[in-house]
């Protein structure tokens, strides 16, 4: 297993209040899709007190991580990825950002953490981990291909 892993945006806004880190990646890291998708945050915030917070996921993703670039390898998973959502009946471009993020952990062999597994449903090749959302119930997270399972404790 390897001991990588990307978050994607849902994952990276909700890091601070994730309660339990050990559904983490070892090395966890981010796409340059995530840091495109969270500059757009300040720029379209209608209070001040929300630009400041995006403001702040911002900063603290370019702090923290080394974003993957989007390269040539990513762009050829991509043209997999956008036919696999064709298949499953969904638009690509509904999912434009999480499109990319698979195209890229594909590309890299790596599994994407997510609060929000259904974003990538449809996506065959892309290994996800789904990280229990801290607004919902209590689960234990499964890995596996191509989508992501839950089940209750006990």
């Amino acid at each position: 297993m390897n001991p990588q892993g990307i978050l994607d945006t849902s994952t990276v806004i909700l890091l601070p209040r994730l309660r339990d880190a050990t559904g983490l990646p070892a090395v966890p890291t981010i796409t340059a899709v995530t840091l495109a998708e969270l500059s757009v945050g300040p720029l379209v915030a209608q209070t001040e007190v929300e630009r400041a917070a995006r403001q702040a996921h911002l900063q603290q993703a370019e702090a923290d991580f080394d974003p993957l670039p989007f390269d040539a390898a990513a762009a050829r998973a991509f043209g997999q990825v956008a036919a696999d959502l064709r298949r499953a009946g969904r638009k690509t471009r509904a999912r434009a950002y999480d499109a990319l993020i698979a195209g890229i952990a594909i590309a890299r062999g790596l599994p994407v953490y997510t609060v929000s597994p259904a974003d990538f449903t449809g996506i065959s090749q892309l290994e996800l981990v789904e990280i229990h959302h801290p607004d919902r119930g209590p689960w234990q997270q499964h890995r596996v291909q191509g989508r992501a399972r839950r089940r209750p404790f006990g």
